[in-house]
């Protein structure tokens, strides 16, 4: 279960049409420490790990980036890639949300999960795709948007999934990120697309 922790007087602060919760998610180790993490574009980041999507629930397998490899479930049933054996990472079905509306939505990560306030429909459901040389291998992951990303973060986060995939960035630089500022409230979507740009534009 998603865990909100709320203000000391039990309400959101509210600001730019955007809540402000801190991120809370359970240890995948029942009883375990509770874990902080953050949404920026297509990624969901902890101090030590990093998923695409929202972070996997008990029954979901979850896809994983660590400096070495990429994983998909954790524990006896993972299956597990190191970079140069992956021809290509893609993130299929990502919900995309149009400009014009983008001042009326907002990425709010698993804290609508918590809430139950998705829409009838629940979150999105997108397609991890892992390629190697002989195998293709789908996995489906949740998107941790509300309503839907922006594209420009799509993009971005397409475009530092590339450099992953060729050696020329590893997922450390998202972690470093995170235990760096260590942010506890959701970042406005045009945050989120300067963060990425921040990662994306040394590599260029």
């Amino acid at each position: 279960m998603w865990k909100v922790r709320r203000p000391a007087d039990g309400g959101f602060h509210v600001r730019d049409r955007e809540t402000e919760p801190e991120l809370i998610a359970p240890s995948p180790q029942d009883g375990g420490p509770e874990r902080l993490g953050s949404v920026i574009g297509l990624f969901w980041i902890e101090q030590d790990r990093v998923c695409l999507g929202a972070p996997p629930g008990d029954e979901d397998p979850g896809v994983f980036l660590s400096p070495t490899r990429v994983s998909v479930g954790e524990g006896t049933g993972q299956q597990a890639w190191l970079w140069d054996d992956v021809t290509d990472l893609q993130i299929l079905d990502v919900p995309v949300r149009s400009t014009a509306a983008r001042w009326a939505t907002r990425v709010v990560s698993v804290v609508a999960a918590a809430l139950n306030a998705w829409g009838p429909d629940g979150p999105s459901m997108m397609t991890a795709v892992v390629y190697t040389q002989d195998r293709r291998v789908e996995t489906p992951v949740f998107s941790a948007a509300a309503t839907a990303y922006t594209q420009r973060e799509v993009d971005l986060s397409l475009g530092l999934l590339s450099h992953f995939v060729r050696g020329s960035a590893a997922p450390s630089l998202l972690t470093q990120w995170w235990e760096e500022n260590r942010p506890t409230e959701v970042l406005r979507s045009r945050d989120r697309e300067a963060v990425l740009e921040s990662w994306l534009t040394p590599l260029m």
